[in-house]
């Protein structure tokens, strides 16, 4: 399957989007990560979707990636007798400890866990925001708050307390539960919700191993705070600009996202630009036209993917969405006056001794100056393409492994078209598995160039030592 662009689409799956024929329809419309929720839906709809998944990989024979995306420790208010209140500004209310249905003046707020922490005059927002509430009181099982403006609450809304670290893991025991349910599916990646800090990256590394690799979500200002050290030890970041938008001020997003994707592209770590993107094709056919220069924006600036939400979990048009977004990707990748990756090579090309960067870094200037169509890379555990990707080299890289869950995972990689394949065993056999697969896939044709760079001996990971120029042949011509 070929796709005309490379940034990616990873696209949230929920009861829009959990037939098979609307799944494969995604992934034919231009899919490449598929998003479980963990959060909504049983584990079993989310196995039936993985089993899916997996099947349409075989059908089109295209490497597909997963996504398990860990639920976190999301905080909420409980449920009100009357479903809904108004609250009005100046009134007192009351966060506490039991267990009863809530009313205009009080609501269970089940975290004792983090009520000593919480002092005097600490902000808690409600509803995304849309409620604000100041501590006027803090006790041992409740918290008595202000109510600094007028709006409705209702049952089991979101809590975000901004300006303090809360002592609690970022794995829940439901998380755990989860985590190993979804990698008992073979899930890809995991995404983790509500990272405070470097530790609760290390702590789900502890739990997974080399299982899957992990995706850091940025919805906290103390993520944004210590962000080199979580991109450092993640395998790449989400920046989750819904929470993130509640927990710091809104107008201070768009920075955020752009140094955040400068700081991943430094180190050539995949970021994915997520939440709100076309929120309005939850109801509506077509987004506005703020959404589509939000997607855009996204792209020119160098992220690797770009996700949807609610737009493809449980919006009405969930095909139109992933086809518009397709769309607008190819619109940037086309537009060479502006779209123009080089000046951020600039920025993140750093001299190195390391042989894998020396291979990469030149297959990308002999691509560039003979004119090659693809560079194709072969790799045991993707780092050698991952590195490839950094470059953001002007032609499609095709990731080859003969590992089905390196291919799998690289599918979320600027750029990368992923392939599995057994691995070669001689030079030869190389060159003749680059030239078939560029060929089937339609990125190259006879007499066409390629880049092609692999480790002697074959089979073997963090062996990059080989760089060669092949030539595309046609089929009647081998011998």
């Amino acid at each position: 399957m070929k796709r005309n662009r490379k940034a990616k689409i990873l696209a949230t799956l929920g009861p829009a989007s959990s037939s098979e024929t609307i799944i494969e329809k995604m992934f034919i419309s231009g899919t490449d990560v598929f998003r479980l929720n963990f959060s909504h839906g049983s584990i079993e709809d989310h196995r039936k979707n993985t089993e899916i998944i997996r099947k349409l990989e075989k059908k089109h024979n295209h490497s597909s990636c997963i996504l398990g995306d860990l639920q976190g420790p999301k905080l909420r208010v409980g449920n009100f007798a009357n479903k809904k209140e108004k609250l009005k500004k100046g009134q007192t209310f009351t966060l506490d400890t039991q267990n009863i249905p809530g009313s205009n003046s009080r609501v269970t707020f089940p975290h004792p866990e983090i009520y000593e922490f919480l002092t005097p005059n600490t902000i808690i927002l409600v509803n995304d925001g849309k409620i604000k509430l100041q501590i006027i009181e803090q006790k041992k099982d409740s918290l008595i708050t202000e109510i600094l403006n007028d709006n409705e609450i209702s049952d089991n809304k979101g809590v975000n307390i901004p300006d303090t670290i809360l002592p609690i893991s970022s794995i829940t025991t439901k998380d755990k539960s989860d985590l190993n349910k979804a990698l008992d599916m073979g899930v890809d990646w995991i995404a983790q919700s509500f990272i405070q800090s470097v530790n609760d990256v290390k702590e789900l590394r502890n739990l997974i191993g080399s299982k899957a690799a992990i995706i850091a979500k940025i919805e906290k200002p103390s993520a944004v705070k210590n962000i080199k050290e979580i991109i450092d030890e993640a395998d790449g970041i989400m920046i989750a600009r819904g929470d993130l938008g509640v927990e710091m001020p809104p107008e201070s997003v768009p920075a955020i996202q752009k140094k955040i994707i400068n700081e991943c592209r430094k180190v050539g770590k995949p970021v994915v630009v997520a939440t709100q993107m076309l929120e309005s094709m939850v109801d509506n056919p077509t987004p506005t036209r703020a959404e589509a220069s939000d997607v855009a924006n996204a792209i020119y600036d160098g992220s690797d993917a770009v996700m949807l939400s609610g737009e493809s979990a449980v919006g009405n048009y969930p095909i139109e969405a992933v086809t518009l977004m397709n769309k607008i990707i190819e619109s940037v990748e086309i537009d060479k006056d502006n779209y123009d990756l080089s000046q951020l090579d600039v920025k993140t090309k750093t001299k190195s001794n390391n042989t894998t960067e020396a291979i990469t870094s030149a297959a990308y200037s002999i691509a560039e100056n003979a004119h090659a169509k693809a560079i194709v890379t072969f790799s045991v555990s993707g780092r050698t393409t991952i590195r490839m990707s950094k470059e953001r080299a002007p032609v499609q890289i095709v990731g080859i492994s003969p590992h089905i869950s390196t291919s799998r995972k690289l599918q979320i990689v600027w750029g990368v078209n992923s392939c599995h394949t057994e691995d070669a065993h001689d030079t030869k056999e190389m060159v003749s598995i680059a030239c078939t697969i560029v060929k089937t896939k339609e990125i190259a044709n006879p007499g066409d160039s390629v880049v092609i760079t692999a480790g002697i001996p074959f089979g073997n990971a963090g062996s990059t030592n080989l760089l060669r120029i092949a030539k595309v042949i046609a089929d009647k011509d081998l011998t």
